[in-house]
């Protein structure tokens, strides 16, 4: 069974900018771009053409034609299956509190790095995998959704918490890879050590971004090019035995 995808309305008036968040998501096979609005009336026009195939919007709060904060209500208000996540240069306590009360996924101030857009990208996947089909959740499983836990107490890791498509004896072979390397690995390499694909390598890192239990930054390879190296975290050690 492939992958769910999920579309992402792109709601920004600089088209370069634009061409910018466009190249970070189409790295992301489980993501793909549904549309681009320059301005609030194509935003609306767009979500009212298709809403069915639109799961996330990326928001700037500066538009030419309406305040980006306005958009996000009139959203919220008329498309309750889409989360919101702004991507503005807007720094202001006031604006961010606001679309905190709006309830965006995240809010991610410009210029954005790839690597910072990949872990949203990769939090929102793992959340909407973790709900779906679900007609209930325990105390257990929504603390790990929500990451309600104090720091540094480590959520027990209960099957029904995985998401689809991240398997727990996988995912113990990815930790055991890394945990034999001193030094952070690219996905390619943690593939090779482990016996697997480096698409299936690169989602359990991510996944594992996510939840905290692994560092990436970007390096650069033999012939210059950037690469994200994942690096295994102290403290996850004892939550990997725990597998």
């Amino acid at each position: 069974m492939s992958a769910a995808q999920y579309g992402i309305l792109i709601v920004e008036d600089d088209f370069r900018i634009a061409d910018i968040h466009k190249a970070f998501i189409e790295q992301d096979e489980g993501f793909y771009i549904a549309g681009v609005a320059r301005n609030g009336s194509e935003a609306k026009a767009l979500m009212a053409e298709q809403a069915a195939a639109i799961h996330l919007v990326l928001l700037d709060a500066y538009l030419p034609d309406v305040e980006g904060l306005e958009l996000l209500w009139a959203i919220r208000r008329d498309y309750t299956h889409v989360d919101i996540v702004m991507v503005t240069a807007a720094r202001e306590v006031e604006t961010i509190s606001e679309a905190l009360r709006g309830g965006v996924f995240d809010y991610l101030i410009k210029p954005i790095e790839a690597a910072r857009m990949e872990q949203m990208l990769a939090r929102f996947r793992r959340e909407r995998e973790v709900l779906s089909g679900r007609n209930e959740m325990n105390q257990d499983e929504l603390d790990h959704v929500f990451k309600r836990l104090q720091p540094g107490e480590a959520p027990r890791p209960t099957p029904s918490a995985l998401p689809k498509g991240i398997d727990r004896l996988t995912l113990r072979r990815v930790g055991e890879a890394m945990a034999a390397e001193a030094t952070p690995l690219t996905a390619m390499q943690v593939a090779r050590i482990m016996g697997a694909s480096r698409s299936t390598a690169r989602r359990y890192l991510e996944f594992l971004v996510a939840e905290q239990r692994v560092s990436a930054e970007l390096g650069y390879g033999d012939v210059g090019r950037p690469e994200r190296r994942y690096q295994l975290l102290e403290a996850a050690h004892s939550w990997l035995k725990s597998l």
